[in-house]
């Protein structure tokens, strides 16, 4: 049996993901930063061909693919390290045997990170184009589409591509009703659909793990992996009125009106559901556990 290999293994996830994933497999670190108490550790880029030289040892089954430029990078760094960089990666994985993927895109890819940015459609399917203006949220829809680039190449090669929400951390702040100035809040942000698609770092880890274990054939899945309900007090249609104004109008909200969706996210996250049998467990309305857990069981340095 093959070894999982986690870049952005000292990032916030990835240092989590290995704890998580060491229970059951051989996990391979690859940072470039200092790793501690991982089995096997490569210090190196994922963008440096060089680097991935000294992982020719190693038999890899599978890979995490969490280590990228994270938002606010320039043009230059985005397109680099996450497009170019996640192509050397990938090519050479794929030239080495290995055919199963799990790669960390972000809900930026459709172009929540502009304060102009208003969806096609709500909530905001898996799929929803790249409205991004923004160097990160193109660099992360050119990545998505490397992916199924390389399942086109090649009929046996099997790519889970998560598109994550604004991650909170596990000490993250209750919400309370004193707290409404907090910019992580739908209701109080000018980027209204970043908040909208909060999730727990638990959920992050929990879908990404579980992503590795279960193999669901070949071909390549985008998924939204955001919380079910939006992080704000207020029904979501409220606060999404309060936070866009006049703009709220250009949107079809019917969705939110709708018995059992008042509180719904903004992201739609059927797909992650029917494919894992997954739903983040984890109400970022809260921060509590409040939803049954089905499975079983960053932004990162590069």
């Amino acid at each position: 049996m093959g070894a999982v290999l986690v870049t952005g293994a000292t990032g916030f996830i990835g240092s989590r993901l290995i704890r998580r994933l060491s229970v059951a497999h051989d996990v391979i670190a690859l940072s470039r930063g200092e790793a501690a108490e991982i089995g096997s550790y490569v210090r190196g880029s994922f963008t440096s061909h060089s680097a991935l030289q000294a992982l020719n040892g190693y038999r890899i089954d599978s890979v995490v693919h969490l280590a990228s430029e994270i938002g606010g990078c320039s043009e230059e760094a985005g397109l680099s390290v996450n497009v170019l960089g996640t192509r050397t990666l990938l090519r050479y994985l794929f030239d080495r045997g290995c055919r199963h993927f799990v790669l960390a895109s972000s809900i930026a890819a459709v172009g929540c990170l502009s304060e102009r940015f208003l969806p096609r459609e709500l909530p905001i399917g898996d799929d929803h184009v790249c409205d991004a203006i923004d160097p990160y949220g193109l660099s992360k829809a050119l990545m998505e589409e490397l992916a199924f680039y390389f399942c086109r190449q090649s009929p046996d090669l099997e790519i889970a591509i998560f598109r994550i929400g604004s991650v909170l951390s596990e000490d993250f702040a209750r919400v309370d009703d004193t707290s409404q100035t907090d910019e992580t809040l739908l209701d109080a942000t000018p980027l209204p659909f970043c908040a909208g698609g909060a999730v727990a770092s638990q959920d992050v880890v929990e879908a990404l793990a579980l992503a590795v274990d279960c193999h669901l054939g070949a071909g390549a899945r985008r998924m939204n992996l955001v919380a079910p309900t939006a992080r704000t007090l207020l029904p979501t249609l409220e606060a999404l009125n309060y936070s866009l104004g006049q703009r709220a109008s250009m949107l079809d909200t019917a969705y939110y009106r709708a018995d059992g969706h008042e509180t719904a996210s903004l992201y739609a996250i059927d797909r992650l559901s029917d494919a894992y049998g997954f739903r983040p467990s984890i109400d970022v309305r809260t921060m509590s556990t409040t939803l049954a857990v089905s499975s079983r069981t960053e932004r990162e340095d590069r």
